[in-house]
């Protein structure tokens, strides 16, 4: 059991370089321009050498959580993050990320490429939170690798969107290995790219991506999605579910599901819908004494969950 006194592995990102580190016994936490020259291992991910960002290596089980938070603070500021996490061989994390401006007008540039690697039978939840102002410029841009019966369980959500936003993930699953992608998000006077890929490599990998999308006010959001089977991954299972609602008439969303399958003894399928509020919903809501703004902001938030 927990007690008192132990912290959880945490530590604060601000603008250009880590301010605050607590790592408990097991995990390592550096900037990625220590970590390379620390660690040679460390260059077949970063493939160059990283001038900002951070590395964790999770080495051992702790039952407590890594809080990572990156924060720009300064107005026109451009952070160009190279991050890398390593989870071992059999070890269960969870990480809780946040990115964010301290204030709506800043406009800074948030750009961060990375690797997240799972080793054999590891399991991460990586729940990764996004909080930007009005004109801010975010662009992240991560590759997962899941070993053999890795586990991934990561949410995407975007709670104050920036003005431009172009999210990709790729996420490379080994045999038996298993991803659920959940993104979440919301556009509000602004333009949202999502470039999201599940490649089922091993044979009975699996594969689930869930997408939740609202555009309102002057909003546009395309979501290009992708669940691919290789040649060698007999048995492999995947599914897209994509789902939009369009707030406003000057609003739009384009959903682009893809599926590939090379291979006759795996399974891959997707749904996908964009709509509107319904009237009798909206009719309902504002009869129970419901403004029709704190109507349309309670079926929002509903469908986001």
């Amino acid at each position: 059991m927990a007690t008192k006194n132990v912290k959880n592995s945490r530590f604060l990102y601000l603008n250009h370089k880590i301010e605050e580190i607590y790592s408990q016994q097991g995990t390592i936490i550096l900037p990625s321009p220590k970590a390379w020259r620390k660690y040679k291992w460390t260059h077949r991910y970063f493939k160059t050498v990283p001038k900002e960002g951070y590395f964790i290596w999770v080495k051992k089980q702790t039952s407590l959580p890594l809080l990572t938070c990156v924060t720009i603070s300064l107005s026109h500021i451009q952070q160009r993050l190279n991050n890398l996490l390593v989870v071992e061989k059999g070890i269960t994390a969870r990480a809780e990320v946040i990115c964010q401006a301290l204030t709506n007008l800043l406009q800074a540039r948030h750009i961060a490429q990375g690797k997240i690697v799972l080793k054999k039978d590891a399991q991460l939840i990586y729940h990764h939170f996004h909080q930007w102002g009005y004109h801010d410029y975010v662009q992240p841009d991560y590759e997962y690798y899941l070993g053999e019966n890795a586990h991934l369980d990561y949410l995407y959500k975007v709670e104050n969107p920036p003005q431009d936003l172009q999210f990709k993930t790729i996420i490379h699953s080994g045999k038996n290995s298993r991803a659920d992608l959940r993104i979440i998000a919301k556009a509000n006077h602004s333009h949202i790219k999502i470039h999201d890929e599940v490649i089922l490599e091993g044979k009975q990998s699996s594969g689930i991506v869930r997408l939740r999308l609202v555009a309102e006010e002057k909003s546009k959001i395309e979501a290009y999605s992708q669940i691919a089977v290789k040649k060698k991954a007999a048995g492999a299972k995947g599914h897209l579910d994509c789902q939009g609602i369009i707030v406003d008439k000057d609003s739009s969303i384009r959903l682009i599901p893809e599926l590939r399958n090379e291979n006759k003894k795996a399974l891959i399928t997707h749904e996908a819908s964009i709509g509107r509020i319904e009237g009798d919903e909206l009719e309902y809501l504002m009869s129970r004494g419901l403004s029709q703004k704190k109507a349309i902001d309670l079926i929002v938030k509903g469908f986001l969950k």
